[in-house]
């Protein structure tokens, strides 16, 4: 209710996520290969963790509320719907990064190796494909607790980092075990033991109750082809790299696969809200599949890193594109402004 109503709903959600990229190059600036918090505690200063904590809590806040805002100055559009669901399809893989530079790289003690933060990326990101993927059979966005509970976790660990120091993640907890390690179950458990099972039962339950937006199996499960490919070429990368690509720049693989995710992910979440047929093969995942085989067949040689660093640039690139003109077009369609109450005036 502190919120004055002249702010436009989609100025909160997108406020919340430019914090998320703020906090995130801040860390980078700090920490670009995450080993500032193992090798080398206190190369990132204390502001930065408390920092971080913040910007979460706003993001988090802010995400929260800018739908009851839009509902309060009735505002309610599927512009602001798309706005909020295509930038939360980004931020997902934002916070996991961020979160990366606490625990830090493994260093032989401590730590997470790159192959795991993968792993990690991957689990939070298919969560979040199967809210979308049940949306798009049940036409209702189940939105599992679990999320409630990764934001909490992340502030806190942010304040415990700020307040105590690096060197909490570095000390056993119990029976030899980490932090970082009780993290990693809750995030297994979640996801695999609790979010996809209830995405299944409420699908299934759908299906009873002959609400199911697809009764075709086939067209049910065709949003899920262009993800699923895209992990499966990007797996292939990390493992058959042979400059081990994944190691020499996890930051800038990762961030790719984030931007390469969230641009497959926002097509489903349209065709979701329109009702309409989703691609089979998402157009990221030809010229993909070709930097994946040059690779991996030794075309690339030193270049890898090279073209990694240019395929991420236009994928980031391609990734803003879209959803500028998606943005646009839907403005100009329901004569309305992105960032402001009033209504456009017609030609």
């Amino acid at each position: 209710q502190i919120v004055p109503l002249w702010i436009a709903p989609n100025l909160l959600t997108f406020s919340g996520f430019v914090m998320i990229l703020v906090n995130y190059f801040l860390i980078s600036f700090y920490d670009w290969d995450y080993t500032a918090s193992g090798t080398s505690p206190g190369l990132v200063p204390t502001w930065v963790w408390l920092f971080s904590a913040f910007t979460t809590f706003c993001a988090y806040a802010l995400d929260s509320i800018d739908g009851k805002h839009a509902r309060r100055t009735q505002s309610s559009t599927p512009l602001g719907e798309l706005f909020d669901h295509g930038l939360d399809s980004w931020a997902t893989s934002i916070f996991v990064l961020s979160f990366f530079s606490v625990c830090s790289r493994d260093n032989g003690k401590t730590g997470v190796s790159v192959y795991t933060m993968y792993i990690y990326l991957s689990i939070v990101l298919f969560n979040f494909m199967c809210s979308h993927w049940e949306k798009y059979n049940t036409g209702v966005l189940f939105l599992p607790w679990g999320y409630d509970i990764s934001q909490v976790v992340l502030i806190i660990a942010y304040l415990l980092t700020g307040t105590v120091g690096v060197e909490i993640w570095q000390k056993p907890l119990l029976f030899g075990y980490y932090i970082t390690d009780a993290l990693v179950i809750l995030l297994v458990g979640f996801s695999l033991f609790l979010s996809f099972p209830q995405t299944l039962y409420n699908i299934h339950r759908a299906h009873l109750k002959k609400t199911l937006k697809n009764d075709s199996l086939y067209e049910g499960l065709r949003p899920l082809v262009s993800p699923l490919l895209l992990f499966v070429l990007l797996t292939v990368w990390v493992v058959l790299s042979p400059g081990n690509i994944l190691a020499k720049q996890p930051r800038l693989f990762l961030w790719m696969v984030g931007v390469a995710f969230s641009n497959v992910i926002c097509k489903v979440i349209v065709c979701q809200m329109s009702s309409t047929r989703p691609e089979l093969f998402h157009w990221i995942l030809f010229p993909l599949a070709l930097v994946v085989y040059a690779a991996i067949s030794g075309l690339l040689g030193w270049t890898e890193e090279a073209v990694l660093a240019v395929f991420t640039a236009l994928v980031t690139a391609a990734h803003l594109h879209y959803g500028v003109c998606v943005g646009r077009q839907l403005s100009e369609h329901l004569n309305i402004y992105i960032f402001s109450l009033k209504k456009r005036v017609q030609e």
